[in-house]
C-alpha cells in the first residue's frame, strides 16, 4: 500500500514539473515582447513607469502599454510589432473603457459583453468591444479612442 502512495506522489510531482515547465516555455515570447515594448516606450515616448502590458492582434499586431510620464499623468502607448511605429496618448484625452461601452450600449443591446480592450484600427487608437447576441452570434465593434465614433462594426460573425 505504501508503495502505491509513493508511486502516486512521484507521478503527481512529475506531472506538476512538466506543467510548470510548459507554462514557463509558453510565457517566454510574451515576456520577451514585454521587454522589447518597454524599452521602445521608454526611449521613444514620455513613459517613465509601465503599469500594464498587453498584446493586441487586429489587422496588425500591437504592444499596448499603460503607464505614467514625468508629470505622473496616465499615458497609453501603442507600438506596432512589425515596424515599431509608436503612438502615444494621454489617458485623460480619450474615452475610458466604461465610456466606450456606454456608447455601444446606447446604440445596441448585446446579450453579453465578452471583452473591452484597447487596440488599433487603421492607425487610430480604438476600444475594441467583443460581444455575443441572443442568437449566439459574435460581434466586434471598434470605437475611436478620442472621439467615440464607432469606426467599424462586424456583426453575426
Amino acid at each position: 500500500m505504501k508503495k502505491w502512495i509513493w508511486i502516486i506522489i512521484v507521478v503527481f510531482l512529475i506531472g506538476l514539473g512538466v506543467s510548470i515547465n510548459a507554462y514557463v516555455q509558453a510565457m517566454k515570447p510574451v515576456k520577451s515582447a514585454r521587454e522589447i515594448a518597454e524599452t521602445i516606450a521608454k526611449k521613444e515616448t514620455e513613459m517613465k513607469k509601465m503599469d500594464s502590458f498587453q498584446l493586441y492582434n487586429g489587422k496588425e499586431s500591437y504592444y499596448i502599454l499603460e503607464g505614467k510620464n514625468d508629470n505622473n499623468e496616465d499615458i497609453i502607448v501603442w507600438i506596432n510589432e512589425d515596424n515599431h511605429q509608436v503612438t502615444q496618448r494621454t489617458k485623460k484625452d480619450g474615452l475610458t473603457k466604461q465610456e466606450a461601452l456606454n456608447i455601444l450600449l446606447s446604440k445596441q443591446s448585446p446579450e453579453k459583453i465578452n471583452a473591452v480592450r484597447l487596440g488599433m484600427y487603421d492607425g487610430l487608437p480604438v476600444w475594441e468591444i467583443y460581444s455575443h447576441t441572443d442568437k449566439d452570434s459574435l460581434n466586434y465593434h471598434w470605437i475611436d479612442f478620442e472621439t467615440g465614433e464607432i469606426l467599424l462594426t462586424i456583426e453575426n460573425y
